[in-house]
């Protein structure tokens, strides 16, 4: 009878492994108020010390926002983009991480949050609170945010760089990669509109000023006289300069960025394939025709949905004490 038994038990032990992976793909155990017993103020803790920064450094609004969208991106929401490596071979050492900022900021919230409940909020509900926060102190819409993560604990570089969408993907490499993370095309070109604010470094589109095939030639896609304008800004092999991803507007969290990619002034290459979808321009077209009357209730229910990728929840992972290291 031992050999029955023993089977079962395996077919058991492979059912619950299976109910687990397919809870933590679809982000079950997570719901809005999570910490509503545990840490009561936790987000309203996360709001003040983003009112705070942004009322002295308003130019991390961008930075803040795009640290959830890195951390998702991979091994899902669990906070691994924090952790540091003593051999920098972490996810933020990655060439593409390179130019992430606001840590010290996710610190600064952990630490009011470790004051106030220690040991209860996970450092990857905060990059999820302080996104939505931002994008409120920017002009967004204020949306419910799912909360229960848990932290991970391993962060490797070349995950990273296989893993991120590069800014010259084009519009099939775009949608697979958002497909294959279990979101729409309309996801893909609602969160494209988180460029609405923040900077880029002049590598991230220098390809399309100076050497876009390889022949020292300009994107013939992007429009001539804001190519003129970004070469005032952007000098071949500039590896310092920030442009604004939204000029004029770069602080506001709007749908102009969208009225830029329709005139081909989109800076990255990932913007422009917008255009080659009929979905993704439709998309576009409506938001500038009805002045974005569906964009900001849009963005939040695509955040949530990116916020459910891959997370860790009830017992797995940890809740990190600090967000750079495993506990």
């Amino acid at each position: 009878m031992a050999c029955p038994k023993l089977i079962l038990s395996c077919l058991l032990l492979q059912l619950m492994f299976s109910f687990l992976v397919l809870k933590v793909a679809h982000g079950q155990g997570l719901e809005v108020g999570f910490y509503q017993k545990a840490c009561p103020n936790a987000e309203a803790i996360v709001k003040e010390v983003i009112g705070q920064v942004m009322s002295v450094a308003p130019s991390l609004s961008g930075p803040l926002l795009r640290l959830h969208f890195h951390d998702c991106f991979v091994r899902g929401c669990e906070g691994s983009v924090l952790l540091n490596s003593p051999t920098n071979q972490s996810e933020k050492d990655a060439p593409q991480n390179h130019n992430l900022r606001g840590f010290q900021t996710i610190d600064r919230v952990k630490t009011a949050l470790e004051k106030a409940c220690p040991g209860i909020v996970s450092c990857a509900d905060i990059l999820a609170l302080v996104a939505r926060d931002v994008v409120v102190a920017t002009g967004g819409l204020f949306y419910d945010v799912e909360t229960g993560r848990r932290d991970g604990c391993v962060s490797i570089l070349g995950e990273a760089s296989n893993d991120l969408i590069p800014s010259t993907a084009n519009i099939t490499t775009l949608k697979a990669d958002f497909a294959k993370r279990g979101l729409s095309v309309k996801d893909l070109v609602v969160l494209s509109g988180g460029h609405t604010i923040g900077t880029s470094h002049c590598t991230a589109f220098s390809n399309r000023l100076y050497n876009f095939t390889g022949k020292g030639d300009t994107d013939p896609t992007l429009d001539s006289n804001y190519v003129a304008r970004l070469k005032l800004s952007c000098k071949p092999n500039d590896q310092t300069t920030l442009v604004e991803m939204d000029p004029g507007s770069v602080r506001t969290f709007d749908i102009k960025y969208f009225d830029l990619i329709a005139k081909r002034r989109g800076l990255f290459t990932s913007d422009a394939a917008l255009l080659d979808d009929s979905q993704t321009k439709a998309y576009l077209d409506f938001q500038i025709k009805t002045g974005g009357s569906t964009f900001f209730k849009d963005f939040g229910e695509s955040m949530v949905k990116m916020g459910r990728i891959g997370v860790l929840t009830e017992t797995s992972g940890e809740v990190r004490k600090v967000c750079s290291k495993v506990n």
